[in-house]
């Protein structure tokens, strides 16, 4: 079965994001990928008051300076393309009043005949959520839980009703409802996040630490869906940060999907191998420009689809 290939859209400093996000759409859409991404970076403190990913000491990369807001984004996107899904890895879902992320994303699904895939995550910086966030740090799962119960209720059939923390609903028409059910991806890396996936979500955003890594976390989430009865398929597409050169990268030590676009190729049919839906190539980072961004872009996947991915 043939890998489906997502790009990640332009949302960096680099980029012109009025000009360049449409345009890098509609190219990626030419070319042949199944979907287009976006990913939520709020702000970056300066100077750092925690290390990237809450590791005490590892700096944020220079690119998280200047990062467009994803909803934004997604809706450029939406408006030049027709056929590729819409999707976010991941929203930072603490970071947003419920109700209102809800109606944004169903109005977009309802704007774009149906092609949003809703990816949410619990995020890990406090500087963000000290900024923008609806519930503390210590409740991003709380926050997550509700969140994911409001856009069901949204999302469904009206009169609306929903009872929780921070949105209560008493009974209300809401609309425009999304064009089909949109489907909930979530990021989860351990056993609470796990459970929360099985239990509620659609599908899994692993992110691309190594095919072996990715392989034994999704034997442990479909062990844990089988333990609790869990009979619908989990969609699952890898988020993969690319980072290209034009040159080889030394094989020693080289991390997955850093380096030439051979390099990154051959790390894309050793995670096609999982057997996961979907591969996200976040390549946007190290391109000068749009230019070049589709150039790599559709060299990528001239060649993985050549390769048999």
């Amino acid at each position: 079965m043939t890998t489906r290939l997502g790009l990640g859209l332009p949302q960096m400093r680099q980029y012109d994001i009025g000009k360049d996000v449409p345009d890098v759409a509609r190219s990626a859409e030419r070319t042949g990928y199944d979907s287009l991404w976006v990913f939520e970076r709020a702000l970056f403190p300066d100077p750092a008051t925690q290390g990237l990913y809450g590791i005490e000491g590892l700096p944020w990369p220079d690119e998280y300076r200047d990062v467009a807001e994803p909803l934004v984004t997604l809706a450029l996107a939406a408006a030049a393309t027709e056929r590729a899904e819409l999707g976010s890895s991941v929203l930072v879902a603490p970071l947003h009043v419920p109700f209102q992320l809800a109606r944004t994303l169903g109005s977009l699904d309802a704007a774009s005949g149906g092609r949003v895939v809703a990816g949410f995550g619990t995020g890990w910086s406090h500087d963000e959520y000290a900024a923008a966030s609806v519930r503390p740090f210590a409740e991003r799962g709380a926050a997550l839980d509700e969140l994911i119960g409001v856009c069901r209720a949204v999302w469904g059939p009206d009169p609306v009703v929903y009872e929780g923390e921070v949105t209560k609903i008493a009974s209300a028409v809401v609309g425009p409802k999304p064009a089909r059910p949109i489907p909930i991806l979530l990021a989860a890396g351990n056993g609470r996040a796990r459970r929360r996936l099985v239990d509620h979500a659609d599908g899994w955003l692993p992110a691309a630490i190594g095919a072996e890594a990715v392989a034994e976390q999704w034997r442990v989430l479909r062990e844990l869906a089988a333990e609790r009865g869990r009979t619908e398929p989990i969609r699952t597409v890898l988020r993969a940060n690319a980072r290209y050169s034009a040159a080889p990268r030394d094989a020693s030590g080289r991390r997955p999907f850093h380096g030439s676009v051979d390099q990154i190729v051959e790390d894309l049919a050793a995670h096609a191998e999982i057997g996961l839906d979907e591969i996200l190539l976040d390549l946007q980072s190290t391109p000068r420009d749009a230019e070049e961004l589709k150039d790599v872009a559709a060299e990528v996947y001239e060649k993985a689809r050549a390769s048999g991915i």
